[in-house]
């Protein structure tokens, strides 16, 4: 191959690798801007499933086309009353619109039915140094695990912030909630550590983002990347 033909060849494997590339970053642009986003997970709310630093994909597309699912796991804007920015929470769905939520004594019914939970044994979490208890807990054919700290109180008291306080009634270890129209009732899976809807109310169905669903990195704990429940 003379000189001529050999820098010609260059050039074509050059342009149909920035192809490829540019081909590589629209896509990506258009998944994350229309399609899906990426999420960081700040804080221990949602151990054992999700933990500080993983980074989540969050699918956007679905919620046009159907409501949330009970016990999902979404992403939902609040307004920072101190920055007064815009600030995404990770939550999972326990109640939806017209459902009655019971929580007492660190027990959940919905509906009147107890939600079954199987204990599985003793969560040493890191963050906080500090043994908790890890129970599976399962609706139909949904199951996902849970952390309950048998020294924390049972007891939950509303915010000022409560966006519906006439939807709950708070009784001695705990609430009794109406989930109201267009709204869903939240919890974190590490119950004793989260604040959620049983202290702030209900999230808007205009604030969801959409549902997380996978880990794609965990810069520091690599073994983290994966689908989940």
């Amino acid at each position: 191959m003379d000189e001529y033909n050999k820098k010609k060849l260059e050039l074509k494997n050059f342009l149909e690798i920035g192809l490829y590339v540019f081909l590589a970053v629209a896509a990506t642009y258009f998944l994350l801007m229309f399609v899906g986003q990426r999420t960081s997970v700040h804080g221990n709310s949602m151990y054992p499933t999700l933990k500080d630093g993983d980074q989540l994909i969050v699918e956007k597309v679905t919620k046009h086309f159907s409501s949330p699912k009970r016990f999902d796991i979404i992403v939902f804007n609040e307004q920072d009353e101190k920055s007064d920015e815009t600030v995404h929470y990770i939550k999972r769905v326990i109640g939806l619109p017209g459902d009655k939520i019971e929580y007492i004594n660190k027990k959940l019914s919905i509906n009147g039915k107890p939600v079954p939970i199987g204990e599985i044994g003793e969560y040493y979490d890191e963050a906080k140094m500090q043994s908790l208890e890890e129970f599976l807990e399962k609706l139909d054919k949904t199951e996902h695990h849970l952390l309950i700290n048998p020294r924390a109180p049972s007891s939950v008291y509303p915010l000022s912030t409560h966006t519906d306080p006439k939807a709950c009634d708070y009784v001695p270890g705990g609430l009794v909630c109406m989930v109201p129209k267009d709204k869903y009732f939240v919890m974190g899976d590490n119950r004793d550590n989260s604040e959620d809807s049983r202290y702030w109310g209900f999230v808007p169905e205009k604030n969801l983002v959409g549902r997380a669903f996978m880990v794609w990195m965990n810069v520091s704990k690599p073994s983290r990347i994966g689908f989940f429940n």
